[in-house]
């Protein structure tokens, strides 16, 4: 450090350096535009392969003319020779740059390029003495100048915040991450693929919408001028596509964006990508067998294994399985047998043994769910559905005929989270309005998160809606588990972050 930058913070001191870089960097472009050489002029470039298929192809490529585009990360020069290193898509590959191939003026001009600038190198592929991979460079060109230092230039780009918020610099320098976000991608297509297989069509519905229905959530409201009317950001799927169970469409899915307003952490993002799919003449069960059948699908195609590892622990998705009541699991768990709790006296009085906190709203029901969150959820490690749920915390699914206190619905676990929540779908539309009313007085009582009531729905029940099965799944959390990423954020590209001021 100079000694005018000794009492300067580091921080400070590396801003300094980083602005110093960057005058260099930009009077470099200046001397190669006032030269006619300016690479932002370049609109196109001959990419004739990626790193990857050079080395996975190295047998038949040897000695083969190869063109290959990226962005320089390291460079040794050393006198008429120099070896880089050149990154793009799927990897890194070596080059060997020598002035006796480049000519005296193009060697020089490569030696003034700098790390992170993007380049295009031709050459033939080749092998080291110690067995590296490379090209022999037989010309470089400069295709984009890097104004900026990549963050390797001080330490690294190892801060979270910073990695999420600058997410282009994540994937220049974390190579993981990048792989990450192709998993995703991958996990998409299969979904995709398993479910047009089974006869399902993608659909797409409004993100705007009069009446934000279908889940327990707080929705974003915005106002929509053209019309002067309040709206709001879908918190669901579910209401739309059922109406096209309606139109008679019996098989329906959609993966897209919804938004609640609701707080961040590892597992929650205000805005988040959801599948949720429909389909005719079934049930919660049949939704179970296609669960279980389609994760099997994703690890197989995805991972190639039915294995997976999250954090060290392994799930097993070539067992069946295992189904269990919410009851039965709460028993299991917590040693109370719901079942014995005839009414709400009994259900608080058992909340006050155990230590469970309730409100004076909180039916029966609503307590059983207090105690399973509180003493099973962190348990559902290997793939289990949970069954048959009480009717308070369930509006939009179908009775259990021998019991109607509880409904056709089940939640998938893995690993302690809830994958996926499904339903034997209420067509019954006197039953849908009277569930709505009971939302609605729970909307009056302070509940932000109840339902309102969607008379459009109601009117398409009251067409017929058949017997129909119906599920949800939130897509980040599923890519977490298949990539054994550690918080939501690994795997959005662009996570919701506070705005610096």
């Amino acid at each position: 450090m100079s000694e005018e930058n000794k009492n300067v913070p580091n921080n400070a001191v590396e801003a300094q350096d980083v602005n110093s870089l960057r005058q260099v960097r930009v009077d470099k472009l200046t001397a190669l535009q006032q030269a006619g050489n300016d690479p932002f002029k370049i609109t196109l470039a001959d990419q004739s392969i990626h790193t990857d298929e050079i080395k996975e192809r190295f047998d038949e490529l040897e000695n083969s003319d190869v063109s290959v585009c990226g962005r320089m990360m390291s460079r040794r020069i050393m006198g008429k020779a120099s070896f880089m290193n050149l990154s793009d898509r799927n990897g890194l590959i070596q080059g060997y740059v020598s002035r006796d191939d480049l000519g005296d003026d193009n060697y020089a001009a490569f030696k003034k390029m700098d790390i992170g600038d993007i380049i295009e190198m031709k050459g033939f592929v080749f092998k080291t003495r110690t067995g590296e991979i490379s090209i022999h460079a037989k010309s470089i060109r400069l295709l984009s100048k890097s104004l900026l230092p990549l963050p390797e230039k001080f330490h690294g780009l190892t801060d979270t915040d910073t990695r999420y918020r600058k997410r282009y610099l994540d994937l220049i320098v974390n190579p993981e991450v990048k792989d990450t976000f192709y998993k995703r991608s991958k996990i998409i297509k299969e979904i995709r693929n398993y479910l047009d297989g089974q006869g399902f069509i993608e659909v797409e519905t409004p993100m705007l919408v009069p009446n934000a229905g279908g889940a327990a959530a707080r929705p974003f409201e915005t106002h929509f001028n053209a019309l002067n009317e309040d709206v709001k950001l879908r918190i669901s799927l579910e209401l739309y596509l059922k109406r096209l169970i309606v139109g008679g469409m019996e098989r329906v899915y959609e993966i897209g964006r919804v938004f609640r307003n609701e707080g961040v952490d590892t597992r929650h993002n205000p805005e988040f990508t959801l599948m949720e799919l429909y389909q005719a003449y079934t049930d919660y069960h049949g939704m179970m067998d296609l669960t279980e059948n389609l994760y099997r699908h994703l690890a197989k195609t995805v991972l190639g294994t039915l294995k997976i590892t999250y954090n060290g622990i392994e799930m097993d998705l070539e067992k069946p399985f295992e189904r269990l009541t919410m009851v039965e699991a709460v028993k299991k768990y917590s040693g109370v047998d719901w079942n014995e709790i005839k009414d709400l006296d009994a259900a608080r009085k058992a909340a006050d043994e155990h230590h469970i906190e309730y409100e004076q709203r909180h039916g029966k029901g609503d307590i059983l769910n207090l105690f399973f969150e509180e003493f099973v959820e962190e348990h559902l490690i290997q793939p289990v559905f949970i069954m048959d749920h009480p009717i308070e915390i369930s509006p939009l699914t179908k009775k259990k005929p021998d019991n109607p206190e509880y409904v056709e619905r089940f939640e998938f676990f893995m690993n302690g989270w809830e994958m996926a929540n499904a339903y034997s779908e209420l067509n019954d539309p006197i039953d849908q309005r009277e569930r709505f009313k009971a939302q609605e007085l729970l909307l009056s009582q302070g509940d932000e998160e109840a339902n309102t009531t969607d008379e459009d729905f109601l009117t398409a029940l009251e067409y017929g809606m058949p017997p129909t099965g119906g599920i949800g799944f939130g897509i980040d959390r599923m890519c977490m588990l298949l990539t054994d990423s550690q918080a939501i954020r690994d795997v959005l590209l662009f996570p919701t972050m506070k705005s610096l001021e």
